[in-house]
């Protein structure tokens, strides 16, 4: 027998990332549905942003300059969160980086930066939350993943890696949350319209052409056309429907499906599928 939706208002979610794009938009549909804020980011700046664009809605709302890359800083911020709204109902691990350039191009540093934000970020935030979600009555883990840890492209290997972990990990931890208040989302958006492709570090290997690969960073910002809004309604919608996968947008649908139906040879298909929409942008 399946649960009711789960119900937001009077509960308190901590969103990661929440200083702008999705992050910001995800935390505007829970206000919206009444649901208390914890919003976290390195950007204090963009999280006075997120709290004012939200200033509206009846809600409890908490900011805190926070790198989910520190491990110190990431164990006591529970401490933090419930000084200011006691438990903690929904975690929304939304914090990511992108990193341009292929896997002989990226350095060990490169690769190990990306790595402890996008991964090891959600991991450790999972850990020190895992206790308060336990202690709720019905609680949801949200972890981030991408359309990239479904599908892998060229040029992508570390930002893959970082998000197929995600998705392995997600899916392993709902199994032995089985039986818990817990349930696990993992989301897999597609081209959201955000900063995340002007934001991505480039690697810095030498004699790297940087025209070629600034003008891939363009060519892939074009890809990018989902509203953040549109975005955050649906995993917010599929947080109270307690899905355990939500792909985002219909570009990520056709990219899942092709990579159900040719699951080794799927960039054949969806590389010449995404030639033909930057040439159309």
């Amino acid at each position: 027998m399946s649960k009711p939706p789960l119900r937001l208002a009077g509960r308190t979610a901590v969103v990661t990332g929440a200083a702008s794009g999705i992050g910001r938009a995800v935390a505007s549909a829970l206000a919206l549905r009444g649901c208390n804020l914890a919003l976290a980011d390195k950007n204090s700046g963009g999280l006075t942003e997120t709290a004012e664009h939200i200033a509206k809605y009846a809600v409890q709302v908490s900011c805190h300059a926070l790198d989910v890359a520190d491990a110190a800083a990431v164990a006591q911020f529970p401490s933090v969160v419930t000084a200011q709204h006691g438990g903690v109902d929904v975690l929304v691990n939304n914090a990511g980086v992108a990193l341009g350039g292929t896997f002989e191009q990226l350095s060990d540093e490169e690769f190990e930066w990306l790595f402890a934000i996008n991964f090891r970020g959600v991991v450790r935030m999972t850990r020190a939350f895992l206790p308060l979600l336990k202690a709720s009555d019905d609680a949801r883990l949200v972890n981030m993943s991408s359309i990239f840890g479904i599908v892998a492209p060229p040029g992508q290997t570390a930002y893959a890696a970082s998000k197929f972990a995600v998705r392995g990990f997600s899916e392993a931890l709902r199994q032995e949350l089985q039986g818990t208040a817990v349930g696990v989302t993992v989301v897999h958006p597609g081209g959201v319209a955000t900063a995340i492709a002007n934001s991505a570090r480039i690697a810095a290997a030498p004699g790297l052409p940087s025209a070629e690969l600034e003008r891939e960073r363009a060519a892939f910002n074009a890809l990018l056309r989902l509203p953040p809004a549109v975005a955050a309604e649906t995993i917010v919608r599929a947080i109270e429907q307690r899905k355990a996968r939500v792909i985002v947008g219909n570009d990520a649908k056709l990219m899942a499906l092709i990579e159900r139906i040719m699951p080794v040879s799927y960039w054949s298909v969806i590389g010449r599928l995404m030639q033909l929409a930057r040439k159309r942008s």
